[in-house]
């Protein structure tokens, strides 16, 4: 073999080499990014781990951020950490403990009986489905001992009822039809329990409710945000990790996680949602996300909650932790300014809400706006 034969030889190799070994660096930088192994994972004083977590991709989330802090939600079995007091508390709301029927949102109509009803009466002779058309339908009795307005109980006697049906929610108004299948059902009630019903004129009722369900159209606000990859795409292993680093937790459905409100059984702050089928694959390591979405539901969220400003606050902590950049929902970027305005605009939603009796976060906004 010749001197040029030999050098070319050693020239294609050394090529090959070099295209075999770009190749390979390609493909694992473009690789989804995994999750760290537990051992990885940041440990709090040698102590249990800690979600959420003070680690540098959740630098976004400082404790000075958030005032009147006491601290966080109670646990159900271990002390209170650190991080939990990133959780804004909600004061206990006598919204609460309003009675399920109320006449700003609901059409009511009074049953009075002949006589005490028992509560195992009562149940008997309930609907056997609590909807008419598209809308909730209730029956309360009024407890003879506690004179306090509830959903009929066993054990417990009633002097009188109501029946009610709600005006509106995300399904549109109530219409003539839905009034009439209450009008039906709160009747075979009455008639069940020997009381007499006094139903409001309809004409008026469904006018009411058309004009709740355009101010609810009008106020009801649902962000949502997209946070992409810029460079490797992501597994849904890593996704969770770095969710759960900022108070995350897995939702109802593969590929949604939710951020807890400091209230238990109240609805969450926020969503996170990514490629349902990504988290359902056999090998979801394999699994390429390239965006997942943060969103807010804004009316189900009291506003002491600071849920804008939590939303914020983890989108750059995930943006930081993850190399992703905040887009709009058709996949734009958005500069940090951006999100100022929404901030004013929310202020003002919420003072209106709060002048229509509707606050975001009470139990009469999350049943208007469900």
């Amino acid at each position: 073999m010749s001197t040029l034969q030999l050098s070319l030889a050693i020239i294609g190799g050394l090529v090959l080499a070099l295209i075999v070994a770009y190749n390979t660096w390609t493909s694992r930088r473009n690789a989804p990014k995994r999750a760290l192994p537990p051992e990885h994972e940041p440990v709090a004083d040698g102590a249990q781990r800690r979600e959420p977590g003070f680690d540098a991709g959740a630098a976004a989330l400082a404790p000075g951020e958030f005032q009147g802090l006491d601290r966080g939600p109670e646990p159900s079995a271990h002390a209170v950490d650190a991080s939990d007091a990133l959780q804004l508390p909600v004061p206990a709301s006598s919204l609460e403990r309003r009675p399920g029927l109320d006449p700003l949102i609901d059409v009511i109509a009074p049953l009075q009986a002949e006589q005490l009803v028992s509560g195992d009466a009562a149940l008997a002779a309930l609907p056997p489905t609590r909807r008419a058309g598209s809308k909730p339908f209730a029956i309360e009795g009024l407890n003879e001992a506690t004179q306090q307005w509830e959903t009929p109980a066993p054990g417990q006697r009633y002097q009188s009822f109501q029946a009610g049906v709600q005006l509106a929610n995300r399904m549109g108004a109530l219409n003539e039809i839905e009034f009439s299948e209450f009008v039906v059902k709160a009747q075979a009630f009455a008639d069940a329990i020997n009381a007499a019903a006094d139903f409001p004129d309809m004409l008026q009722e469904v006018a009411r409710a058309r004009e709740l369900d355009q101010f609810a159209s009008d106020h009801d606000a649902q962000l949502m945000f997209m946070l992409r990859a810029r460079q490797a795409a992501w597994s849904p292993g890593y996704v969770q990790q770095n969710a759960a680093r900022l108070g995350f937790v897995p939702g109802a459905m593969p590929g949604r996680l939710v951020l807890p409100a400091s209230t238990p059984g109240l609805p969450p702050l926020l969503t996170l949602g990514f490629d349902t089928q990504a988290a359902l694959a056999d090998d979801p390591e394999q699994s390429a996300i390239r965006d997942i979405t943060l969103s807010l539901d804004v009316a189900q969220v009291h506003r002491t909650e600071q849920p804008f400003a939590r939303l914020r606050d983890v989108a750059a902590a995930l943006c930081q932790a993850m190399d992703g950049v905040l887009c709009d929902q058709n996949g734009t970027p958005l500069p940090a300014m951006a999100m100022d305005p929404i901030a004013a605009d929310l202020e003002l939603l919420y003072d209106q809400l709060d002048g229509r009796d509707l606050s975001a976060g009470s139990v009469l906004a999350r049943r208007l706006f469900s």
